[in-house]
């Protein structure tokens, strides 16, 4: 199944043009090396070898950091497939669309020497044209973000228009619907965290322009990575998004140990926070027995305002 991308060209798409002229996309991370041979299936093996070779030249980054660094630079490197479409801010307003077809190649002294060859369609999308939940998307910070929750509305701004069935693949997964608000509701999350009662103690973890959304573990994307204010405890946000409640407290367990073995240091903790639109007593009876582990309900408002 084709799936749908983000991707900066540079820091403030100071790239796009030269990627536009020369057909490709790519990324950096100061990995100075070939990466045709060290780009396994999965970004974990490839993380195993290259976090430790990002902090080596980047001593001032955290753990945290180098794993969102590589695991955009895989990413883009490996985990895009060829026939994915990728959406590349121009600067002005405006969305490149390509379709990458290729594989990886090294453009050693060149700019974004990580790259990988793209077909550039004869069409660009004004942010403009953008749903409010696909803007906040396309237009986080970091280098990759996936937009394929999206795609019916991206292929009809593209001119081939499709209407995708709402199905979850994820057996885990029992209601659909609640799948998809709650997958909009994660992007809103992000984009108002500030507001929110989790933001007044803790950050979304963020280093280098990455935010640690849809952060990369060995059983599977975390939803939000945060950390408190004082630096002493990283907690792992997840929404229930249609799930079994046994599923996402074990799901949310082995994240955060997950976290504790890898990622934190030795004087941080950590914490869970699981998120849903109703009151699970489920949730809430197994969570009685993990107090490093709470539980919120969000609601929605809507209101109509006569102008």
């Amino acid at each position: 199944m084709k799936s749908y991308y983000r991707v900066m060209l540079g820091s403030r798409s100071i790239y796009a043009q030269q990627c536009l002229a020369e057909g490709f996309i790519g990324a950096d991370f100061d990995i100075k090396q070939d990466l045709t041979d060290k780009l396994p299936e999965g970004w974990r093996i490839f993380n195993q070898e290259f976090v430790s070779i990002y902090l080596a030249s980047h001593p001032d980054k955290t753990k945290i950091g180098a794993g969102l660094a590589c695991g955009a630079l895989w990413t883009v490197a490996k985990g895009i497939q060829i026939g994915d479409i990728v959406l590349c801010p121009d600067g002005s307003g405006q969305y490149l669309v390509g379709e990458v077809n290729g594989d990886y190649f090294y453009a050693p002294g060149d700019v974004l020497p990580h790259r990988r060859p793209v077909q550039w369609l004869n069409v660009s999308i004004s942010r403009a044209a953008l749903s409010e939940p696909l803007k906040n998307s396309a237009g986080s910070i970091g280098t990759v973000s996936s937009i394929s929750r999206y795609s019916e509305e991206i292929e009809k701004l593209i001119g081939n228009v499709s209407a995708p069935k709402l199905i979850s693949t994820d057996a885990t997964v029992e209601d659909a619907s609640a799948f998809a608000l709650e997958a909009h509701l994660e992007e809103f999350l992000v984009e108002n965290w500030a507001q929110t009662e989790l933001g007044k103690e803790y950050d979304i973890y963020e280093e280098n322009g990455e935010k640690a959304q849809q952060y990369p573990t060995d059983t599977g994307p975390l939803d939000i990575l945060a950390i408190s204010k004082d630096k002493k405890q990283l907690m792992v946000v997840e929404l229930k998004k249609g799930r079994a409640s046994d599923a996402v407290v074990g799901q949310t367990l082995r994240y955060m140990s997950f976290v504790q073995e890898m990622l934190a240091e030795k004087d941080q903790s950590v914490s869970g926070i699981i998120i849903a639109l109703e009151d699970d007593q489920k949730i809430r009876r197994a969570l009685s027995m993990v107090p490093s582990i709470q539980f919120y309900r969000y609601q929605i408002s809507f209101k109509l305002v006569k102008s």
